[in-house]
């Protein structure tokens, strides 16, 4: 008899009882660590949200994320451990237990593996549970909405009938679930096949027959059950995920999918249970792999044959009758695409688009002839760099278009539209020697002021005029003052610093000196003792510098998420937010910020996705609805952020309105100094611009055909070669009178073309002030003429013989043209087209109004400033790019002749001689002063070498 041998024992290496010690020191060490900062870090976050008084957001996401955690790391495990206990019960007899097995040599090995299947299910469940828990986290505002969301909803899709609430807060829910169960069901089905294959292999190495072994294929059986059953519940989500897919022609269920598909779905889901009541018999009796494909069977099947029949009713019934068949399907989609985005809102009126100078009516329009944007915020930017930063490390990273109402008795009435840049401290353009921990994060904590100047106001060397400008902050313009200049809280405010320290902040330079200030504000983290300034420094990194500087004290603030759009969204995640904040001069002189905040969603049934773009380095986003419900006001100084609600039906706003009841007020709380700069959202503008092209059709048949599709106009611009290439219009901010309204106002116009035509085919204009904020105005042009738009303009401008010879020698000798960009402007009746045109030294980025081109239907006319370019348009004088002939009258041939009578009795060559050397000293000065920067004196230059040369061509006639 052979021996047997009850162990086979390995040889093991066991570490020396010191390294063990260690080893376990330093992995305490590293867990200790890990939870360290993440409690840090929580805290951190407390103490913020508190310096903000909004505590209560804080425990309240803190609340439902544990919450969220418990629920599904309990049932994570709780499915798990019982399912892999079913599967080791189910090949208990199967696996290695206390029993010999033959080896070769005809040896025994006695091996039992219950304590590490055992040990091992324990692990897998409870991990698995960790981290399914960890993983729902990001889930929990899906649950959150579900729980609070409301339940009355006007909006119901067509197909289901089912409320919108159940597409935004139900489905997202459910569809969660199902995902995650899916993931345990993969995870069991992996479990099943490890299982399967180590009894498989016991039994093949056991040749003793005196046992009845349980079937193998048991607990592929139990998880295949579950796989199915887990399945069908995917499935019948699938139905109703068909509203939201995308066809070539329009979003949303199609003919197919409503007639085939979405029963086929159903019969697919009762044959994947009765594969699951299969696969749990099969494990009940005799499991066989027979068993197994049996219940496969039926759901395979179902769906290939749904796959079969919805392919020949989509390519031999709705493809040669596709406009009958889909009509009733697009007009839903048309529906509640123009709902989803909110075009339904829209209203619209005929704009005759006349061509005659009277259409324009001046007298009617004088507001909207006041206003017209001559400074390019492109060109503004530049030039604010050069005249108003004051020292390398300032910055204007953006200019703003607002209007204001000023006490003054000024041409257009007392509101002017007015572009703003706040003066903003960038620490990146600190000198490199200057770069250090005093300096960035005690010393140079803000900005200072903003500049403020009329849309159209140019001084004689063609630079700003500025209402406020300079440090301190000076104002033109009686009442209009700015109290607390200093910019703690903007847009390049990426740091964090320290104020209320002994040390003296930096305010702003003063000749050699410079003004020192102390922060006075309430905003920010307050230091407190020595184990406080730790713990901070600890979880800022800082641990360096902070604990033992001797600037720091108690009382000293710190002051973190200071750049305004990472502040309101680590505030309110769950929101998108304009990628255009605009800053707002208070009537008590105070600065704040202002966000358009939107709620988004791509679960909309029935509407058509769009690509959301934010900006250039962020990501784009797809969605099929979008609603500014939100304004955030953020205070320059203190980041005060206040969350105002300005669209009181929004069921996704409301359901986090119920969520967090202390974040957000009633838009009737902002204080009305701010009220009166509400602006229509940019980022929803253009948006519903995008979709209102498409969806202005709403005939069905029309749509289907793509007849009178619509883009938005474009206009030349140069790229990063210089290359002229096409881009499409921005939204504009005029201060004008609608056409059919009694008042001005604040309005944002784009304007349409037909797809791939040039011509103008309509304008939109969103409103912004009072009762009418938020509403819209579509503007259609008769269809039965051509309307030139900004293309046609500018090839004109092109064309002008004068104009382009201009253009062309600007473009030489050290300097050249940069066009402005070219505004589309109702007035009246009629469209009046507005491009300014500047100059630019190549050794100096600083732009310079030199040509304003206005143009009508059927005229242009230019001039060095807007005043002479009107009037040549008004009344029909002949333009002229010089100041000192603006708009003089038609001369009769006597008339022009008479100013050289004098000269020509004069000796022609000495004369002659004579003005050709004062042109060339013209133009060699010319040369000389533009290639210094010195463009205004470049352009008198200009003028005397233009008068030389005229005066030269009239003694040659």
């Amino acid at each position: 008899m052979p021996p047997i041998i009850d162990r086979i024992d390995s040889p093991e290496r066991k570490l020396p009882s010191r390294q063990r010690k260690w080893l376990i020191i330093i992995a305490a060490v590293v867990v200790i660590f890990i939870i360290a900062r993440i409690v840090l870090s929580y805290w951190l976050d407390l103490l913020w949200f508190s310096s903000l008084g909004y505590s209560e957001i804080f425990w309240r996401t803190r609340v439902m994320e544990a919450e969220v955690f418990t629920v599904f790391a309990v049932a994570t495990f709780v499915i798990l451990f019982v399912a892999l206990k079913a599967i080791q019960r189910s090949q208990q007899a199967n696996l290695p237990r206390a029993r010999e097995i033959m080896l070769q040599g005809g040896r025994t090995l006695n091996i039992s593996i219950d304590p590490v299947l055992r040990v091992a299910i324990w692990i897998v469940s409870l991990l698995t549970a960790f981290l399914s828990g960890a993983s729902m986290l990001s889930d929990w505002p899906t649950f959150a909405l579900l729980l609070h969301a409301p339940r009355t909803t006007t909006v119901t899709d067509p197909i289901f009938a089912k409320p919108l609430s159940f597409f935004l807060f139900t489905l997202p829910a459910l569809q969660t679930i199902v995902d995650w169960l899916m993931t345990l069901a993969v995870i069991i089905g992996i479990s099943a096949i490890v299982v399967t294959a180590i009894a498989a292999s016991a039994r093949a190495m056991n040749k003793d027959t005196r046992f009845k072994s349980p079937p193998l294929w048991r607990p592929l059986s139990l998880a295949l059950a579950f796989f199915l059953l887990v399945l069908a519940a995917n499935t019948w989500l699938d139905r109703f995920q068909a509203l939201l897919d995308h066809h070539t022609i329009f979003d949303g269920a199609n003919y197919t999918d409503a007639h085939i598909t979405l029963p086929g779905l159903l019969f697919v889901c009762v044959a994947l249970v009765l594969g699951a009541i299969l696969a749990a018999l099969n494990a009940a009796r005799s499991a066989s792999g027979r068993g197994l494909l049996l219940s496969v069977a039926p759901a395979a099947l179902t769906y290939v044959a749904l796959l079969a029949v919805g392919s020949y009713v989509s390519s031999f019934i709705v493809k040669p009758n596709e406009l009958d068949r889909e009509t009733p399907f697009i007009a839903h989609n048309i529906e509640l695409t123009r709902s989803a985005f909110g075009l339904d809102r829209f209203l619209q009126r005929e704009f005759p688009a006349e061509t005659t100078v009277a259409a324009t009516d001046p007298a009617d329009n004088q507001a909207t002839l006041d206003n017209i944007r001559l400074w390019d915020w492109h060109a503004l930017q530049d030039t604010l760099r050069q005249v108003q930063e004051i020292r390398t490390y300032y910055d204007f990273p953006d200019i703003d278009i607002d209007r204001y109402s000023f006490n003054t008795d000024r041409p257009g009435g007392a509101t002017r539209e007015v572009m703003l840049a706040a003066r903003e401290l960038n620490v990146n353009k600190l000198p490199e020697s200057s770069r250090n921990w005093i300096n960035e994060k005690l010393i140079y904590t803000h900005g200072y002021g903003v500049t403020m100047n009329p849309v159209n106001g140019f001084t004689p060397e063609g630079l700003p005029t500025l209402y406020l400008s300079n440090m301190p902050v000076q104002s033109t313009v009686p009442g209009l003052t700015v109290t607390r200049p200093e910019i703690y809280f903007g847009q390049l405010t990426d740091t964090d610093v320290y104020v209320k320290t002994k040390q003296k902040e930096f305010d702003y330079p003063q000749g050699q000196n410079n003004t020192l200030t102390s922060y006075e504000g309430t905003g920010g983290i307050v230091i407190g003792g020595l184990m406080r300034r730790i713990l901070l420094a600890f979880q800022l990194d800082d641990l360096g510098k902070l604990p033992f500087s001797d600037d720091v004290t108690p009382d000293s603030r710190l002051l973190m998420r200071r750049n305004i759009r990472e502040r309101v969204a680590a505030l309110a995640p769950f929101l998108t937010f304009d990628h255009d904040p605009y800053i707002v001069v208070g009537d008590d002189g105070r600065l704040s910020w202002v966000i358009d905040a939107y709620t988004t969603t791509d679960s909309y049934p029935d509407s058509t996705h769009y690509s959301l773009n934010h900006s250039a380095d962020e990501d784009s986003q797809t969605v099929n609805s979008m609603r500014n419900s939100v304004k955030v006001v953020v205070d320059a100084y203190n980041g005060t952020t206040t969350f105002y609600v300005f669209d009181t039906a929004d069921p996704i706003l409301n359901a986090w309105r119920n969520i967090f009841p202390a974040l957000f007020h009633d838009a009737s709380q902002m204080p009305a100094d701010l009220r009166r700069h509400v602006r229509y959202p940019e980022d929803l503008f253009k948006l519903q611009s995008e979709v209102y092209g498409l969806y202005h059709m709403t005939n069905p048949e029309v749509f289907f055909n793509r007849e009178d599709l619509w883009t938005v106009a474009t206009e030349s611009a140069s790229d990063e070669n210089g290359q002229q290439t096409s881009v499409p219009i921005q939204p504009n901010f005029v201060l004008m009178k609608l056409p059919g309204e009694a008042t001005d106002e604040f309005v944002e116009i784009l304007p349409f073309t037909p797809s791939n035509r040039n011509n103008l085919i309509g304008w939109i204009a969103g409103r912004c002030d009072g009762a009418n904020y938020g509403t819209s105005i579509v503007y259609d042009f008769p269809k039965t003429r051509l309307v030139d738009g900004p293309q046609q303009i500018e090839a004109r401008i092109d064309q002008n013989a004068q104009l382009s010879g201009q253009l062309t020698l600007w473009n030489q000798q050290g300097s050249h043209v940069r066009r402005g960009s070219l505004l589309v402007i109702p007035s009246g009746k009629a469209l009046l087209y507005a491009e300014p045109i500047y100059l630019q030294a190549q050794q100096s980025p600083m732009p310079e109004l030199r040509i304003v081109v206005l143009a009508l239907q059927d005229r242009l006319a230019y001039g060095p400033t807007f005043a002479s370019a009107l009037a040549s348009l008004y009344n029909g004088t002949t333009s002229s790019l010089t100041a000192a002939e603006p708009s003089a009258p038609q001369q009769s041939p006597s008339q022009a002749a008479a100013p050289s009578t004098a000269a020509n009795l004069a000796p022609a060559g000495t004369d002659s001689n004579a003005l050709i050397a004062q042109a060339s000293r013209d133009f060699d000065d010319y040369q000389r002063l533009t290639a210094q920067g010195k463009l205004s004196e470049a352009g008198q230059k200009l003028d005397d070498l233009k008068k030389t040369l005229d005066q030269l061509n009239a003694r040659h006639r």
